[in-house]
């Protein structure tokens, strides 16, 4: 085993490399070897506080190398209450380089793993299998935080020599439609990790949970990588449908791609005074897919939400466990609301709420919460423009079932995500029919604010709560409901909540 030291970061230039702020250190070098023979090399450095973003570790592979080992360790020293520690992140980009989009990407497992392999028929979880050719391939450090005394590292690469042996099979992917009931409302968490990033649970464990958990669809949302997508064929079925994605995860917020083609990567190397997330959104719905910033008002480091809301189209309000975050969340959604039906507008650009579960490992619940989208099949297609229209509620779980519907004096209805369109003076009845919420309370909420609330509903959880209002009065209506309140005049977490029915005729 060779060793070489990087020292700190001083003694190397930064780079700007297309993404964010880089730094690349010295070469790390290999030379040929007999078959079967195994070669180690071992560098150490420190990175200081205010480290790049990423910083790769060149490493020159020759020729005949049939498996690439990466292994690191850094250290964790102790640090005053407040301040952040030591986390650094890795993965690995071949020989075709590190630019900005992903053509070398090979793999991503953030700080889920200490080491990590490669070769032509199979990879680590969260890294692709593939040839090792001949090149520079680069590690990718990710210094997430970096603790006053800096970051301590040491990695070991250790490649093995051969014949590069076949190649894993062709991926075969989910297919894009199960057996659906027509035009129905289906459920779905479109927000889970398994074991190809930072979650513990295999795709199929995650699929049995949400089979368990009512659920008709779900969307595979690995951090920063694919690599799972050729792994859920397997657990699809005629009563689940599954659809493909990515939790790009930024240093300014996270962002769901729901629902792309097979095998697509979206970068994540870029921060929001790059100016580069509306390209990968971009990227997103050319694959396909929808854009759905995640958590916006999370508090872990890097989660709060910085690029703005104009690629997106769909916005996660609730995530996991209903927690102070989602009722910001909850709130700074409603002033969109509010400001889409804003001088005249009448609800136009309108961005609908989405909730997911966000689940990682026991006992995050599968399912908690789900999406529940009036959908003509159960097709990807059929779900995302359900998603992309509004058409949709969130509940806390499959035994939250709601009606929610709007209605005018002449027959004229609209349900969630419509538009009742009558004239501005028009009486208009919003109706609420609802099972499963024991002891709730149901609110009707406008541009207006808080409007109607009701009496708890009966130990059943079933009851009718219904509200009468004008246009002119309500712009739109959405539904609420809550469990009783913990303490004081504080509102109870959310049991579930509807996107919105527009009232009035629309503008222009």
């Amino acid at each position: 085993m060779c060793e070489d030291n990087h020292g700190g970061l001083g003694r190397r230039a930064l780079f700007v490399t297309g993404a964010a702020a880089a730094l690349t250190l010295g070469s790390v070098s290999f030379a040929s070897a007999a078959d079967g023979s195994r070669e180690s090399r071992t560098v150490r450095g420190t990175l200081p506080p205010g480290s790049p973003d990423f910083v790769y570790v060149p490493v020159e592979v020759p020729a005949g190398v049939r498996e690439i080992k990466v292994a690191y360790t850094y250290d964790r020293p102790s640090v005053p209450a407040g301040t952040t520690g030591n986390a650094l992140d890795i993965g690995v980009f071949d020989e075709r380089g590190t630019e900005l989009g992903g053509r070398g990407f090979r793999g991503w497992s953030g700080g889920a793993r200490t080491e990590f392999f490669l070769r032509a028929d199979d990879a680590t979880p969260g890294y692709l299998p593939g040839p090792v050719r001949e090149g520079t391939w680069h590690i990718a450090l990710g210094p997430y935080t970096v603790a006053p005394q800096g970051l301590a590292y040491e990695i070991t690469i250790t490649l093995t020599y051969g014949e590069p042996g076949e190649e894993a099979a062709r991926p075969v992917y989910p297919p894009e439609r199960a057996k659906g009931r027509g035009r129905a409302w289906y459920r779905g968490d479109c927000h889970l990790h398994s074991w190809h990033s930072d979650g513990r649970r295999t795709p199929a464990e995650i699929g049995a949970l949400a089979r368990a958990a009512g659920l008709d669809f779900i969307n595979s949302s690995e951090h920063n990588t694919h690599s799972a997508h050729a792994h859920w064929a397997d657990v699809a079925g005629d009563d689940l449908l599954v659809m493909l994605g990515e939790e790009i995860t930024t240093r300014n917020g996270h962002v769901v791609a729901l629902g792309t083609d097979p095998g697509t990567f979206v970068d994540w190397r870029y921060r929001a005074r790059d100016n580069r997330f509306g390209r990968f959104a971009r990227q997103i719905r050319r694959a396909g897919g929808l854009v759905v910033p995640a958590h916006p008002h999370a508090t872990c480091v890097g989660c709060n939400w910085k690029f703005g809301f104009n690629e997106a189209d769909a916005v996660e309000v609730w995530n996991g466990p209903y927690t102070p975050d989602d009722e910001v969340t909850l709130a700074d959604w409603d002033s969109m609301l509010v400001a889409s039906v804003r001088d005249g507008r009448d609800g136009r650009d309108w961005l609908p709420a989405m909730g997911s579960s966000d689940a990682h490992r026991d006992p995050d619940a599968v399912g908690s919460p789900q999406t529940v989208v009036l959908a003509d099949d159960l097709t990807r297609e059929a779900i995302q423009d359900g998603i992309r229209a509004g058409r949709s509620y969130i509940a806390e779980s499959a035994r939250v079932e709601l009606s929610f519907r709007a209605s005018g004096g002449r027959g004229e209805h609209a349900g969630i995500g419509g538009r009742l369109r009558v004239d501005r003076d028009t009486p208009v009845t919003v109706r609420l029919e609802v099972t499963g919420a024991p002891r709730c309370t149901v609110r009707f909420v406008t541009d207006q604010g808080v409007l109607h609330t009701s009496a708890p509903l009966p130990v059943s959880g079933s009851g009718v709560v219904e509200w009468r209002t004008t246009p002119s009065y309500a712009a739109y209506v959405r539904a609420e409901l809550r469990h009783e309140a913990a303490a004081g005049p504080l509102p109870g977490a959310l049991a579930a909540f509807t996107n919105p029915i527009f009232l009035g005729h629309r503008t222009g």
